[in-house]
């Protein structure tokens, strides 16, 4: 983990950096595809989903969640990826919606430069270190 500085236009030019987007993408998705049968299954997204901890901390400190609430937050996250409904999430579909949550994450951060704490690997670190990339050369 790291703190970084970052605002919409990193997110933004990471997204529209296609080179850039569809490698981390590609990466992202291969490392999720456990089968290598070139869908994501439920099973398959929850690790990654449950890494969020979306409601596993406040400010911070741990909280124990209700399962039932967390199954359904992890189910509902899941149906926005699967945009066919298959129950499967394909490369086009991953990318798609990873685009569009982070493009919206962007307009949400809005121009003011803020501090985040950031996983190593994560889209935004992968965004802070291309613009840092861009800025140096």
């Amino acid at each position: 983990m790291s703190v970084e500085v970052l605002d919409s236009a990193t997110i933004i030019g990471f997204v529209e950096d296609e080179e850039a987007f569809n490698a981390f993408i590609g990466d992202r998705f291969s490392r999720l595809d456990i089968d290598r049968d070139g869908c994501l299954s439920y099973a398959e997204m929850l690790r990654d989903l449950q890494g969020l901890r979306v409601l596993e901390t406040h400010f911070g400190v741990d909280v124990r969640p209700d399962p039932d609430e967390l199954a359904r937050v992890y189910g509902s996250l899941f149906m926005q990826f699967d945009h066919d409904a298959n129950g499967s999430v394909d490369l086009e579909e991953f990318k798609a919606e990873t685009r569009r949550m982070m493009l919206a994450m962007a307009d949400d951060l809005g121009f003011l430069p803020v501090q985040m704490v950031l996983e190593e690997d994560s889209f935004l670190k992968k965004a802070v270190e291309r613009e840092l990339t861009k800025a140096a050369a």
